[in-house]
């Protein structure tokens, strides 16, 4: 490989565009399930200002939704990245991506009035959306985790095509 190789931008693989479309979802269920609104302020009045605030669903949600951001941006077609930023950005992600369903179920159970549900559970000709019994799979997780298993796969793609280097990708 020559020298300038390295330079020549290479064309970004299928699985790193889809992400275009996978970061849109997952963002927009994030702000679903965590209720997170178009405007989230961050506290930067200290260095210690951020343990509350970083504990909280909603913010975690918050951040990795701007994360999702940079993620939609150079998983479009023709903006020029490199191979550590697209690593970097989803690195950034999995942790919070991998903690939502929980986070999401725990929130919902909280909130929920459960004497409201009982109820509802013995009235006839019910219709459940939600899963009944403990072992079923929740489609719309399920769903959430299927969407994630995507950035891993497109980052394997990524570092194929760049040969394991720090590469341009357009």
């Amino acid at each position: 490989m020559e020298e300038n190789d390295n330079l020549d931008p290479i064309p970004k693989p299928d699985s790193l565009l889809a992400l275009h479309t996978v970061a849109e979802k997952l963002f927009t269920t994030l702000r679903e399930w965590f209720d997170v609104k178009p405007n989230v302020v961050i506290d930067l009045s200290e260095i210690d200002s951020a343990i509350a605030e970083l504990g909280e669903s909603e913010m975690i949600a918050a951040m990795a939704m701007r994360k999702l951001q940079a993620l939609h941006l150079i998983a479009t077609p023709g903006v020029l990245t490199t191979t550590d930023v697209v690593l970097a950005i989803i690195n950034d992600l999995d942790r919070a991506l991998l903690q939502a369903p929980s986070m999401f179920l725990e929130r919902k159970a909280t909130q929920t009035d459960w004497d409201k549900e009982f109820e509802i559970l013995n009235e006839p000709n019910i219709s459940m959306d939600s899963p009944l019994a403990s072992d079923q799979i929740d489609p719309e997780i399920q769903d959430f985790q299927l969407q994630h298993a995507l950035l891993h796969e497109a980052v394997q793609d990524v570092v194929e095509a760049a040969e394991g280097e720090i590469r341009f990708f357009q």
